[in-house]
């Protein structure tokens, strides 16, 4: 999936991506970060991920670089 970050706290680890293909919500929490290359995020930048469900909330996973126009 791909997307853009809505909102991410550094402190938490908590976030919000917005997916490009129907505008729904994935969750970022502690740890969704561990293993990518990102140490952390900004608003409004583009994301590729992939979504799991976790305790039926969509949780993001495996983010790598995202480009426009994909």
């Amino acid at each position: 999936m791909q997307g853009v970050v809505k909102v991410y706290d550094p402190v938490t680890g908590i976030g919000v991506i917005r997916c490009d293909s129907d505008g729904s919500e994935v969750t970022l929490r502690p740890g969704s970060l561990e293993g990518s290359l990102f140490r952390m995020l900004r608003q409004g930048q583009r994301i590729i991920f992939d979504a799991v469900d976790v305790d039926g909330d969509l949780v993001a996973s495996n983010l790598r670089f995202g480009a426009d126009g994909q």
